[in-house]
C-alpha cells in the first residue's frame, strides 16, 4: 500500500476527534456527585500515566537514546509547571465562567494543545518509516489515550456548568495540532525523526506532571485515599489492556 499525505492527514484527524469522545458521557450524565468526580479524575489520571509511560516514553526510547526521552520528559514537566504559573497569574476565562472557575480548564487545554504537537509528529514519522503497521499502531495508541485527555478536560468544565457540546469542542481543539503536525513530519521525515524521542518524552512528561499536580489532588479532595488509589490502578490497567489489545490486533497477518 502506497501511503499518501491524505492517508496520514485523515489518520491524524481521527486521533484528534477521538479526544472529543472523552466528553461523550457528559451528554448522558448532567452532573456527577463530588465522590464520582473524584473517582473519574483518578481513573483518567491512571489511564494518562499508563499512556505516558507505556506508549509515549516507551516509543521514544525505542526510536532513539534513553537520555533523549528522559530529557524530553523533564522539559515537558518544566513546561507544565511554567504554564500553570502563567495561567494562575492571568485572568483568562472560558465562556461565562470567571477566571478562577476557568483556571483548570484553561490550563489543561493549553497543555494538551502544546503536547499534541510531538504526538502529531510521531504519527507522521511513524507512517513515513514505511512500516504501515507501526504507523497504524502509533496512531491508534494516540487516539485511545486522547480519550482520557478529553475526560480530564471536560470534567472541570462540566462541573462548572459548561455544556457537553462545548466540552467536546474544547477537547477536540486541544488535539488539533496532531493533523497539522503529522503532514510536514511525514513529508520531512529526515528532519523530524531525530526529534521524535525528545518530543514523545515531552508529551509524556507534561501528562504525568498534569496528573500529579491536578487530577490526583482533585481526586483526593473528593474521595478517600483508597478510592483514589484504586481509581488510578483501574485506569492504568485498563489502558494497558487496551494498548496490549491494539498491539495484538496490528500483529494479526492480513
Amino acid at each position: 500500500m502506497d501511503l499518501t499525505v491524505e492517508h496520514v492527514f485523515w489518520a491524524a484527524l481521527l486521533t484528534d476527534l477521538a479526544t472529543g469522545l472523552g466528553a461523550v458521557p457528559f451528554f448522558f450524565v448532567r452532573t456527577l456527585t463530588s465522590r464520582w468526580q473524584g473517582l473519574s479524575y483518578a481513573v483518567a489520571g491512571g489511564m494518562m500515566i499508563s499512556a505516558a509511560v507505556f506508549s509515549l516514553a516507551e516509543q521514544g526510547i525505542g526510536r532513539g537514546k534513553s537520555w533523549e526521552t528522559i530529557a524530553g520528559m523533564l522539559a515537558g514537566s518544566i513546561f507544565y509547571w511554567w504554564t500553570a504559573r502563567i495561567v494562575k497569574g492571568r485572568r483568562w476565562s472560558i465562556g461565562n465562567l470567571n477566571a478562577e472557575d476557568s483556571r483548570q480548564g484553561v490550563l489543561m487545554v493549553t497543555t494538551m494543545f502544546i503536547h499534541s504537537i510531538p504526538e502529531g509528529i510521531a504519527i507522521g514519522v511513524g507512517y513515513a518509516t514505511g512500516e504501515v503497521k507501526f504507523g497504524l499502531l502509533l496512531a491508534m495508541a494516540i487516539a485511545v489515550h486522547n480519550v482520557p485527555e478529553g475526560i480530564a478536560i471536560s470534567l472541570p468544565l462540566r462541573a462548572k456548568g459548561v455544556s457537553a457540546l462545548r466540552c467536546t469542542g474544547y477537547a477536540i481543539l486541544s488535539s488539533i495540532p496532531q493533523p497539522i503536525a503529522a503532514v510536514p513530519s511525514f513529508l520531512l521525515v529526515d528532519f523530524f525523526q531525530p526529534l521524535l524521542p525528545v518530543g514523545l518524552g515531552f508529551a509524556g512528561g507534561a501528562m504525568i506532571f498534569l496528573v500529579s499536580s491536578e487530577l490526583i489532588p482533585d481526586s483526593l479532595e473528593r474521595c478517600s485515599k483508597e478510592e483514589t488509589a484504586w481509581g488510578v490502578m483501574i485506569g492504568l490497567i485498563l489502558m494497558l489492556m487496551i494498548t496490549a489489545g491494539l498491539e495484538l490486533l496490528t500483529s494479526i497477518p492480513r
